[in-house]
């Protein structure tokens, strides 16, 4: 039987030591295990447009809704509503309301010219547009919608985990007539 301080001695054990940990390291780093457990909750107000009031001008109304939609799950439970917003100064926001996902390593908060399915890999096949990271996995957020964008060629909003290239949940946006 080999004795233990015998092994400790050994090079090839401080060899096969100093991989684990490296291994360990590195897993940790890129994997960003403690997001699985920690909660982020953001709850941002429900966006206005300054619009200039006095003498002759009129009342604007508050922000209209263009497109909605339910979050559905993928690879992570999700739910929660989408919007997309057109203020009356004529910007548009997507806004998350009431979300509940995972949180993860770099999330995204696309649109996407993708129909939602079950398939939860296929939103990065065709054009998306990054609105930027998801702020929190919890609770209300805005994301400004460039005004270039045509709205009308995009039909989803979706999560997306950019590291592991798959949606954390995503919503089929059904347009309002407005």
């Amino acid at each position: 039987m080999v004795s233990v301080a015998r092994v400790v001695r050994s090079p090839l054990a401080w060899i096969v030591a100093a991989v684990v940990v490296a291994f360990g390291a590195t897993a940790i780093v890129l994997l960003e295990p403690w997001k699985l457990i920690v909660d982020t909750t953001v709850n941002e107000a429900a966006p206005t447009a300054a619009v200039a009031t006095g003498p002759g001008t009129t009342p604007v109304a508050g922000p209209v809704v263009l497109a909605e939609g339910t979050f559905v799950s993928h690879e992570h439970h999700t739910s929660g509503t989408v919007r997309v917003l057109r203020l009356p100064d004529g910007s548009r926001v997507l806004r998350l309301e009431d979300l509940d996902t995972s949180d993860g390593p770099d999330v995204r908060v696309w649109l996407t010219d993708q129909t939602v399915t079950d398939d939860w890999f296929t939103f990065d096949d065709g054009h998306h547009v990054d609105l930027g990271s998801l702020k929190g996995n919890k609770g209300n957020q805005n994301y400004a919608v460039p005004a270039e964008l045509d709205l009308a060629a995009f039909v989803s909003a979706d999560l997306w985990c950019d590291r592991f290239n798959v949606s954390f949940g995503a919503a089929t946006l059904v347009r309002t007539g407005n």
